[in-house]
């Protein structure tokens, strides 16, 4: 059975991207040798798309209170680099990665699934974005 995700951000500058997750976001890490770092994320949850373009895969972190997480982030010096804006399906921002690119932050507005065993999920209000 499935028990976790792993996901690769590709960066021309990975030490940089490392820093920003680690020192930033402070991700808690792993060194799995050579300081090649993991890092763990708080629970995930994966939705499919249709795009009329070529298929593509994309990194949003999620927030329960986007206001107050920018005001933490502004205080390490990171401002989105797009948004605030308001869709269906929550309040979104894009992030610069430093030396790897940009990820989404959203603060959901649709269920989300349970975040393990002993935490129950919620769910939100569904909107039409809802249904995936």
């Amino acid at each position: 059975m499935i028990d976790g995700a792993h996901i690769v951000l590709f960066a021309p500058d990975a030490a940089a991207v490392r820093v920003f997750l680690r020192d930033v976001l402070e991700l808690p890490c792993v060194d799995a040798g050579g300081e090649w770092l993991i890092f763990g994320l708080p629970a995930a949850e994966v939705a499919a798309h249709p795009t009329a373009g070529p298929a593509a895969h994309e990194l949003y972190l999620t927030c329960d209170d986007l206001e107050a997480t920018l005001a933490d982030l502004h205080a390490k010096g990171v401002e989105p680099v797009e948004g605030p804006s308001e869709r269906d399906w929550g309040v979104v921002v894009r992030l610069e990665v430093p030396g790897g690119g940009t990820i989404g932050l959203y603060e959901p507005r649709h269920p989300r699934p349970a975040r393990g065993p002993d935490e129950p999920r919620h769910p939100r209000p569904a909107g039409p974005a809802a249904r995936a």
